[in-house]
C-alpha cells in the first residue's frame, strides 16, 4: 500500500504552528507531509528554533529537515504573538487548499493547527471554527470528536452557551450524530462492531425523571431505535460514574451531550497526546488539541506532542479509509 499522503496547515502565524510544524519537519513519518502555509512564517520559526528547514515541491516526498510546500504568502510579515487580521483572508486560504487537495484525492488526509478565531473574525470572516468550515465545504454533516489512547469523546452539541444545549438536544440530532459516528470507528479505525457509552444530559441520568426529563424524552427513545437496526450503545448513562476505567473498557467511545461534559476528562487523562478529530468528512481530519499559544511563541518552548500524535492519528486513519 503507497505511503499515506497528508496535508498539514500551520493555522495562525503569529501562534505556535510554524514552530510545530518545523519540529515535525526534523523528524521521518509514515506519511509523506506537505504543508501549505506561508513560507516567511515557516522560516522565521525555523531561525528562531535554530533548526535546518529547507523547500521542496508540493509532489515531493518529505525527508527529515525538508517540508514539501504550497506557498500560502501572507500579505504581512507575522510577528510572534501579534495576530494580524490582515492575514485572516491566507490563513482560511491555506485550510480550504488543503480541504481541497483532500476532496480532489491529491491528499488522503488533513492535520490542521490551531487558529486564531478573534482575529479572522476581526479581518471582516465570519468564522465560528474549522470545523465548520470544513464541513461547508464538503457539504458534509460532521460531529466532533476529541481522542487519545485511553478515551475517545465524541460530542452531540459543540460551542453553544449552557442553557442552550438542552434545546438542541433531538432524536433526530442524536441519531445523525450516532450513525456518522458508528460509521466512523468501522471505516477509519477498523472497529468491526462498535460500541458506543451515551451520557445523559442531567445529573445521575434524569433519575427517573426527577432531575429532567431529556433522558425520557430524547435521548433513551433515539438509542432504543438505533439498538433496532443493530447499533451497540449503552446509555444514557451517568456522566460522573461513566468514565470509570472498568467503563471505558466496555466502550470504543462515549458521546456527550455538550461540550465540558466529556472533554474535561479526556483532557485530564492526557492533554498532551489528545487530538481533535472530524467525523463525516470523505477524508480523515485530524487536529491539534489546544490552542495558538501566543505567548509561547517563538520561544521553543511549545510542546509538538499534539501535532505528532495528530500525524500519527491521521496517517492510521488514512490507511484505514483505503482499507474499508
Amino acid at each position: 500500500m503507497p505511503r499515506p499522503r497528508l496535508a498539514l496547515v500551520p493555522g495562525e502565524p503569529a501562534g505556535v504552528g510554524p514552530e510545530l510544524c518545523v519540529r515535525a519537519a526534523q523528524r521521518a513519518w509514515e506519511a509523506d507531509l506537505v504543508v501549505f502555509g506561508d513560507r516567511g512564517s515557516l522560516q522565521r520559526a525555523a531561525a528562531a528554533l535554530a533548526l535546518p528547514l529547507a523547500f521542496a515541491a508540493a509532489d515531493a516526498p518529505a525527508a527529515p529537515g525538508v517540508l514539501p510546500l504550497v506557498d500560502m504568502p501572507h500579505p504581512v510579515a507575522a510577528r510572534f504573538g501579534t495576530p494580524e487580521p490582515g492575514n485572516a483572508a491566507s490563513v482560511i486560504a491555506a485550510l480550504q487548499a488543503a480541504a481541497g487537495a483532500c476532496l480532489r484525492g491529491d491528499c488522503d488526509g488533513l492535520v490542521t493547527g490551531p487558529v486564531h478565531k478573534a482575529t479572522i473574525n476581526a479581518g471582516g470572516i465570519a468564522y465560528t471554527g474549522t470545523t465548520g468550515l470544513l464541513a461547508a465545504q464538503a457539504g458534509r454533516e460532521v460531529v466532533m470528536m476529541l481522542a487519545n489512547a485511553i478515551v475517545r469523546v465524541a460530542l452531540a452539541t459543540t460551542h453553544l452557551p449552557l442553557r442552550a444545549v438542552a434545546d438542541a438536544i433531538t432524536v433526530e440530532g442524536l441519531q445523525r450524530t450516532l450513525r456518522i459516528l458508528e460509521a466512523a470507528l468501522r471505516e477509519e479505525f477498523g472497529i468491526a462492531a462498535p460500541r458506543i457509552a451515551v451520557l445523559g444530559l442531567n445529573p445521575h441520568a434524569g433519575e427517573d425523571g426527577h432531575l429532567g426529563r431529556e433522558e425520557l424524552d430524547v435521548i433513551a427513545p433515539a438509542l432504543a431505535a438505533l439498538r433496532a437496526q443493530g447499533m451497540r450503545l449503552s446509555g444514557p448513562l451517568p456522566a460522573d460514574t461513566a468514565f470509570l476505567p472498568q467503563r471505558l473498557r466496555e466502550c470504543d467511545a462515549v458521546l456527550a451531550m455538550y461540550h465540558d461534559q466529556g472533554l474535561p476528562v479526556l483532557k485530564y487523562s492526557d492533554f498532551a497526546h489528545a487530538v481533535n478529530l472530524t467525523l463525516g468528512l470523505p477524508y480523515p481530519r485530524v487536529a491539534v488539541d489546544h490552542g495558538t499559544a501566543l505567548d509561547l511563541a517563538g520561544s521553543g518552548r511549545a510542546d509538538p506532542s499534539s501535532l505528532f500524535a495528530a500525524i500519527e492519528a491521521c496517517t492510521r486513519l488514512a490507511r484505514h479509509r483505503r482499507h474499508a
